[in-house]
């Protein structure tokens, strides 16, 4: 039987797990609830999604606009078995304590919210049976994300003794108007390290890593800077390996004319993905390097889409449909239609067998 997932809050991430819970075979989307009736609302009534206000007084504005309401978020989370709180930063963990627990809902939250509050943090690549079964838990931020799925693929192949990593963040999302323009380099936060390195530990809590961050006057992704001592001697092409074979890992090459993040983007607009997201984190080949015991490499992360797949795996986590983390990852890869890397490394282009290998044992294709 399908999973019947309700939506709370449908901005920036909440249209996009939406859009993917509506792909998935093993799932059904009970409803969206939102609190005002922008845009957004509109589109949602034209996918064919069931809206729900965020409270009853809110029920009037709705209908004024013309769009009808199936009833409140309460409403809708009466008929869903798991709810994705895509609510503003620090709302979720307001909601889980005055309504979640209360209903004995099984919730999932984002990023923007606190460990603590939650209790347990998500990636699919590194601790989806630590997951299996909870009742409450977070899908970690677009930026943890993306290092936790890079270096998880060095722990595998060499160990990580430590990593020293530098972000280089968007100032804003596109939409984010009030937040721009800006002419500026800021340290965000100045202070050192910041705490992207403490929440990859969240996840992954053996892992050595430290990370500073600045802010930059761009809108389409972050750019990660990473400087890897790891225990065992590895070579480049075993790290080009093993970054080829994880699907949500794609590495591009700046000869190809993907040298920049506007670029990166491009080829996802010209690949046709919806809302020009990019779900892999993208590698650049000739950055890869190897030094001694130290692995140095760069990637980019696109802010509003490379969680939308984690928070996918987490739903069956959580609801114990899908007990293998391969088998989960493997299903919401198919429905989403992501592509691992734009082409092989140049290390296993002259090797078809190895390539072939790969894409069975490790893509599950042929």
């Amino acid at each position: 039987m399908a999973v019947k997932v309700a939506i709370n809050g449908y901005g920036n991430i909440g249209k996009r797990v939406a859009d993917a819970v509506a792909k998935q075979d093993d799932m059904t989307l009970v409803g969206v609830a939102k609190t005002r009736p922008n845009f957004e609302a509109f589109v949602a009534v034209q996918k064919g999604y069931t809206l729900y206000a965020s409270e009853e007084d809110k029920i009037a504005a709705f209908n004024a606009a013309g769009l009808e309401v199936a009833g409140t978020t309460m409403d809708m989370l009466g008929e869903a078995d798991v709810v994705v709180d895509a609510t503003p930063e620090g709302m979720g963990a307001q909601n889980l304590e005055a309504t979640y627990k209360k209903l004995g809902i099984k919730a999932i939250f984002e990023g923007g919210e606190k460990h603590n509050a939650i209790g347990a943090s998500f990636n699919a690549y590194c601790n989806y049976q630590e997951a299996l079964g909870k009742s409450y838990v977070r899908v970690v931020s677009c930026n943890t994300t993306g290092l936790c799925r890079s270096l998880s693929a060095i722990d595998n192949v060499a160990g990580i003794k430590k990593a020293r990593i530098v972000l280089v963040r968007r100032g804003a999302d596109p939409i984010q108007v009030k937040k721009g323009p800006i002419n500026a380099i800021i340290p965000n936060p100045p202070t050192v390290p910041s705490h992207h390195g403490p929440d990859v530990n969240t996840v992954m809590p053996g892992w050595d890593v430290a990370t500073m961050a600045v802010l930059v006057s761009t809108t389409l992704m972050h750019q990660h800077n990473l400087m890897i001592e790891v225990e065992n001697s590895v070579s480049r092409e075993d790290v080009l390996r093993e970054f080829y074979s994880r699907m949500r890992l794609m590495l591009v090459r700046a000869g190809d004319g993907l040298g920049s993040t506007a670029e990166i983007i491009e080829l996802s607009r010209d690949l046709g993905r919806p809302r020009y997201d990019l779900w892999e984190i993208p590698i650049w080949e000739e950055s890869v390097n190897v030094v001694g015991k130290e692995v140095f490499y760069m990637q980019a992360v696109h802010q509003e889409a490379d969680i939308i797949l984690d928070n996918i795996d987490c739903i069956r986590a959580v609801t114990e449909t899908e007990k293998d983390p391969q088998a989960s990852i493997r299903k919401t890869d198919k429905a989403m239609g992501v592509m691992g890397s734009f082409r092989p490394p140049q290390c296993l282009e002259d090797n078809p067998e190895e390539l072939r290998e790969i894409h069975r044992k490790s893509w599950g294709t042929e």
